[in-house]
This record gives C-alpha cells, structure tokens and sequence, in this order.
C-alpha cells in the first residue's frame, strides 16, 4: 500500500515564452521582468509561484523541474496530472508535445516516454508492467475516423467503484517510447482546430492524453498502479479578441465555461475545503476526478507572451495561477 506523499501535491508553474516573428515584426514592447527563479514583474506588479520560467528557459529545464518527479510517483503507485493553460499561442503545445522526434525541442509527453521506460528497463527484472496509453478531447471533431483512438460524442460514465471513465475511448497497450509517440502522431491529427485571429492552428478542444501503468512483483504478487493525465487546454484568449463567430465562438464560449469548471474544482482543492469539490460540472473534471486531490500530484504551468499586445491575456493568465499558488501557501 501506498504511503501519502509528504509535500504540497499541487505545484503552480509559469512559462514565458520569447517574442514570435509577428510580435517583432509589429514592433511589440516586451514586457515582462524576472526576479529570482520565482517572480515575473508585469507593469509594476509581482507575480510569484513555484517556479517561473523566463523566455530562454530550454524543454528539458522546464521538463525536470515540472515532470521528472511527477514520473516516479506514477511508477510508485500515485495518479497526477500536468496542464498547460494560457491564451492561443501562448507555448501550450510547444509544452507539452514541442517536436514529438527531436531530441533538444521535444516536450513534456515525449521525454515523459522516454523516462518511463528508462526507469522501467533499470529496474528489477520480477517486475511485469503493463502500459497503456490514449487520447481524449472534451470536444471532438465532426467526422473522426472510427478506427482512430478518439470517437466523438465521448460520454462519461463510472465503474463499480465509482471511478470516471470514457466509454468508447480506446486505450492502446504500448512497450517502447517510438509507439508512444505513435499514438500521440495519430491523436494530433483529429483534434479540432479552427482558424481564428490569434493563430491560424488554434486548437478549438482540450487535449487529454492518458498513460495508465499496472505492475505487478512475480515473486511477491505485489501490485501498483498509476495513472498519469496530460492535458493541454484549449486557449482562454477574450472571445472579442479572436474575431470568433458563428459556431467558432460557440465553441470558445463553453471552452471558457469548462475552464471555469477546471478552476473551481482545483480552487476548492487548493483551499483545502472539506465541502463538495465540483468535480461534475464538466466532462473533463469528472474524468481528471481521480488524478485531483488527495495523493495525486498536479503540476499547473500557466503559459504566457511576452508581449504588450497580449498584456490583458497574460495578466489574466497570471491572476489565474497567483490564486491557486496564493490558496497553497496560506494554508
């Protein structure tokens, strides 16, 4: 049996990414200020969380300080959860996947592979694992193809212990990081993507991909099991802004509700209220409901521009990360 992990379990990051080609071009003031390794001055204003990444921060830098541990709990029997939250082209994606086959801008979700199953091959050879991995959307594209890990209208239902999970949503069994990134390649072509102002591939869904890891001890038939979810959320720019219409700003209207949802269940985790943790108000919340709170690890990096021109979307992304890190740490 699993012991309960001995530090805060939800950790705040915050990741500037450097100034794009248009935000050059368009002769934006650059506008954020770092101080230390935990502080980003905006407009005179502090913003302090567990660690803050400035503009020249490398993949593998914001990889070991946000993931690395996150991997050995999930091998040691713990669920966790890492999100990327920020406006459309804020470095979410960039993030979490980065380019998926080389080894200097890979993200989050490919070195997580590659450690999983180094720590796996190093470790003692009674130990059985099985890994399964799988994509999901809260909302999906309109004619997925059938045979493809991701089905539309995913429902969510519960099992016998009332755990969440998708029904029709095909986890694949996986025994190398190169069938990993695999399923990854074949996930990234059915999330919905529409065009709008902010970026031209702006990502209309929120991204849940899954890795599952049972092992058992053959000698001493002792099992663990963990579970892992990487999310990258679809981007919380103001409607007003994208130039959104029509069923595009449907989409960003209840893509901002479920960030809503999101933010109450891990506000009420974070304040560490006994009272009901909201965690049905959205599909994805129900299927995060078991890697949130309690001995599960959750990792946040709050994704931001440097840029004047999104000043209002990064402050807005900075107030939503000093809440929750506030809430930890005044407990």
């Amino acid at each position: 049996m699993t012991e309960p992990l001995s530090q805060c379990n939800i950790k705040v990051m915050c990741r500037f990414r450097p100034l794009n080609h248009s935000e050059v071009v368009r002769g934006d003031k650059y506008i954020p200020k770092f101080t230390g390794e935990d502080t980003v001055v905006i407009a005179g204003k502090p913003y302090i969380f567990d660690r803050v990444f400035p503009t020249n921060t490398t993949q593998d830098q914001v990889y070991n300080t946000c993931a690395k541990q996150i991997v050995l709990d999930v091998l040691g029997g713990y669920n966790g959860t890492i999100f990327a939250y920020g406006q459309t082209s804020s470095g979410k994606t960039h993030t979490m996947e980065g380019k998926l086959h080389d080894s200097q801008l890979m993200g989050i979700i490919p070195r997580i592979a590659n450690d999983i199953f180094s720590h796996i091959y190093s470790m003692d050879e009674n130990l059985e694992f099985h890994i399964k991995v799988g994509n999901g959307w809260e909302k999906q594209p309109d004619n997925p193809d059938k045979n493809n890990l991701a089905k539309t209208n995913l429902s969510v239902h519960e099992d016998k212990n009332r755990v969440p999970f998708v029904k029709g949503c095909t986890e694949r069994f996986v025994s190398s990081p190169e069938e990993v990134m695999d399923v990854i390649d074949e996930g990234k072509s059915n999330r919905h993507v529409a065009v709008t102002n902010m970026n031209e591939h702006s990502s209309r869904s929120h991204s849940i991909f899954l890795i599952n890891i049972k092992q058992e001890n053959m000698e001493t038939e002792q099992k663990l099991s963990g579970k892992l979810y990487l999310v990258d959320l679809a981007g919380s720019e103001k409607v007003s802004k994208t130039g959104a219409e029509g069923s595009v700003l449907d989409e960003a209207k209840n893509i901002n509700k479920s960030l809503s949802s999101l933010g109450n269940v891990i506000s009420a985790l974070a304040e560490g209220t006994k009272t009901h943790v909201p965690y049905r108000d959205s599909k994805m919340t129900r299927i995060l409901q078991d890697s949130l709170g309690g001995n599960c690890r959750t990792t946040i990096i709050i994704c931001c521009s440097p840029s004047s021109y999104n000043d209002a979307e990064t402050k807005t992304t900075l107030m939503f990360g000093q809440r929750y890190f506030t809430c930890l740490h005044t407990q």
